[in-house]
């Protein structure tokens, strides 16, 4: 092999190492701000509609997470979170409103976004 040969293939291996090294970089910034949101919640609501009219609001929900099988990392088809259930869906916590369990399935119409106070 030639000196050309030998320095054109040490810059192609050199690109590649900087290309991962960069995409590494953002996968642990992605990872570090995933688990800042896990640690601190996103005060998340989520509305279930039904005939385009929102049938139930869940309010202070922290992630949904989607399920896992037990036996491998396949994903399961719903996603599931805690949050209060806002039983006369004006937006507020009232004291009779009580932290539950919620799934939603994959087909179910749905909507969780992050209100920011």
């Amino acid at each position: 092999m030639n000196m050309p040969t030998k320095i054109g293939l040490s810059v192609v291996g050199g690109l590649l190492i900087v290309v991962t090294l960069y995409f590494m970089l953002i996968e642990k910034q992605n990872k570090f701000q995933r688990s800042m949101q896990n640690l601190t919640g996103l005060n998340g609501t989520l509305e279930i509609y039904s005939g385009g009219k929102v049938v139930q609001r869940f309010l202070g929900i922290d992630k949904l997470t989607t399920a896992t099988a037990t036996d491998s990392n396949e994903s399961r088809s719903y996603r599931y979170g805690y949050g209060y259930n806002d039983i006369n869906l004006n937006n507020i916590k009232d004291d009779n409103e009580k932290k539950v369990y919620v799934e939603v399935g994959t087909y179910s119409s749905y909507s969780f976004f992050n209100v920011k106070k």
